[in-house]
């Protein structure tokens, strides 16, 4: 069984915390499954669970190097050259990062608003985009779009490898064939 879940804001990718916070528990009704990889709390978007550990490897293991596509809203506009960075890699205090996918979109139409909103501040832009990387390192996005200049203010996975976000809204879930093709991200 594949399933897949728009994760909310402040939602934790585990079945279970000790604080009290929000977990995939208080959405998720199927037993037996697990999330294929992670999601940070702050981030938003598609995370896939399964009951099948091969797909989980599969979809999880960076040795595979499954794409993942992000939006990500950043503060200020980011010019060519902090673009290029992105594509080809920034260097973090681990090392350096693999190539991604980088480019600025608009905001899309079927965003639906955050809750809580963003930080908005008048004086400073805030700009969209479209980030695909191959590996998965701890809040690699936020921290290569900080050291281009560009903090992220809001993070949504609309993709990974085949699977697509689709029209779930926040808190939705699907069974989903374990292939699959679709045209939305």
């Amino acid at each position: 069984m594949l399933i897949a879940f728009n994760k909310p804001f402040d939602v934790l990718c585990q079945f279970t915390d000790s604080a009290g916070r929000r977990t995939l528990a208080d959405f998720v009704t199927v037993k037996g499954v697990y999330p294929a990889g992670r999601l940070d709390y702050d981030s938003e978007g598609l995370l896939l669970l399964t009951d099948d550990g091969a797909l989980q490897k599969r979809i999880a293991d960076p040795r595979h190097k499954m794409k993942k596509t992000y939006l990500a809203q950043v503060e200020r506009i980011p010019d060519a050259a902090a673009l290029a960075l992105l594509r080809r890699g920034v260097k973090l205090k681990d090392g350096m990062t693999a190539p991604a996918g980088a480019r600025r979109v608009e905001e899309p139409d079927w965003l639906w608003p955050r809750e809580p909103p963003i930080r908005h501040r008048r004086n400073i832009p805030t700009a969209w985009l479209e980030i695909a990387l191959t590996e998965g390192r701890n809040r690699q996005i936020r921290r290569m779009t900080a050291a281009v200049g560009h903090p992220t203010l809001r993070l949504i996975r609309v993709s990974i490898g085949e699977w697509v976000l689709g029209s779930l809204r926040p808190g939705e879930w699907e069974v989903r064939r374990q292939r699959e093709s679709s045209s939305r991200t």
